[in-house]
């Protein structure tokens, strides 16, 4: 038996009730002004149903700065490095319109959420759904969104690894840890929302009108993020220094921490564009070599970098006695089998042509920022 999730709106107050959940009006969200310790300012709820956001120019995603469809800031004519810079500019922006304001009693959660999502970084997870959607040519805004939620699912695995039962980190993108910044049960719990609101935002008619295709993205990402994905490789991390971990046991362990969701960014594209199993299988393989060299690489920083490089400290696997293949293959073997994977990534989606030119550059690109 199949159920389907009712869309109504309330006569009185034109918010939408889903199910037996009331969701209560939503609007364009004023810009974030900053972090703040203390009590949270209480704003009046807007009166713009969700309903009027679905179908209309209200929605906060939709065109963004004027930009609806194709590739945004992140036109043609950009080197790789620019257009990641200009795509993580738009995933900013779209994030800033998709998060809470803080507001009344529960306003310190909301006002750490945004902290965490507003530390910056390259954006590479919704670099890789929004290229992957224009492949197939899938409007922006949809994209946009998935790219969205998959930042808010990454942030929250962030805040939860710094805390002090995890890897206890101080520095995270330059900056102090959520936990440091406010506390580490407001951090728990921020990262417990930032988790849920990618759920919320998938499962939004917004994201695409098809109730199977959304249905499908928050199965990928639930698979993703869960036990045997991102959740299995953070569990493995923690038992390794436990255990004599080769190399076939370490990329196990990074295909789950970290490649699981390089996966579902890889194929949302596909999934936003209903493709076919072709399409599907060349993006896993894609993402499964990309996703492992920027591991790779990652460990790379963490060896020969340094904290201002990395954004965190920089060391702490080799202190804590934690294999890499760095410290299996040696600091050269490490670059050779990064080069020889980011060949073997830009071989799977040689297919698409110049569509996937930056795509195909990615993993070169992310060597070379490790050496």
């Amino acid at each position: 038996m199949h159920r389907r999730l009712r869309v109504r709106p309330d006569r009185n107050s034109g918010a939408v009730q889903l199910g037996w959940t009331k969701v209560l009006p939503v609007d364009t969200i004023p810009a974030y002004s900053g972090a703040s310790r203390g009590p949270a300012e209480i704003v009046r709820p807007p009166t713009t149903s969700i309903l009027a956001r679905l179908h209309g120019a209200a929605d906060p995603v939709a065109n963004l700065d004027g930009r609806c469809c194709g590739r945004g800031r992140g036109g043609p004519g950009l080197s790789l490095a620019e257009a990641v810079r200009a795509t993580a500019a738009d995933v900013d922006g779209a994030l800033d319109a998709l998060l809470p304001r803080p507001h009344g009693f529960h306003g310190r959660v909301q006002d750490a959420m945004r902290y965490a999502v507003q530390a910056g970084g390259k954006r590479l997870r919704p670099f890789l759904v929004l290229e992957t959607a224009a492949l197939f040519g899938v409007p922006r805004e949809r994209a946009m969104r998935v790219a969205c939620a998959i930042e808010c699912l990454h942030t929250y695995s962030l805040v939860h690894d710094d805390l002090p039962a995890m890897d206890d980190d101080d520095l995270r993108r330059g900056r102090p840890t959520t936990h440091r910044q406010f506390d580490e049960a407001t951090a728990i719990l921020a990262g417990d929302a930032l988790l849920t609101i990618a759920f919320e935002i998938l499962a939004d008619e917004a994201t695409h009108p098809d109730g199977a295709v959304r249905a499908a993205l928050v199965m990928d990402l639930a698979r993703a993020g869960g036990h045997d994905g991102m959740i299995g490789g953070q569990m493995m991390d923690i038992e390794a220094p436990r255990h004599s971990f080769g190399a076939a046991e370490v990329i196990e362990l990074q295909a789950r921490k970290t490649g699981a969701l390089f996966e579902f960014s890889c194929q949302a594209g596909a999934r936003l564009a209903q493709a076919g199993p072709e399409d599907f299988a060349n993006l896993q393989a894609y993402a499964r070599d990309m996703g492992l060299a920027f591991q790779i690489a990652d460990d790379l920083i963490d060896v020969t970098g340094t904290v201002e490089q990395a954004g965190k400290a920089v060391g702490k696997d080799q202190d804590a006695g934690k294999a890499t293949l760095v410290s299996i293959y040696g600091v050269e073997g490490a670059k050779a089998e990064c080069a020889r994977l980011a060949d073997s990534a830009r071989r799977a989606v040689s297919g698409y042509g110049a569509r996937a030119e930056r795509l195909a550059g990615l993993p070169a690109y992310l060597l070379d920022r490790a050496s």
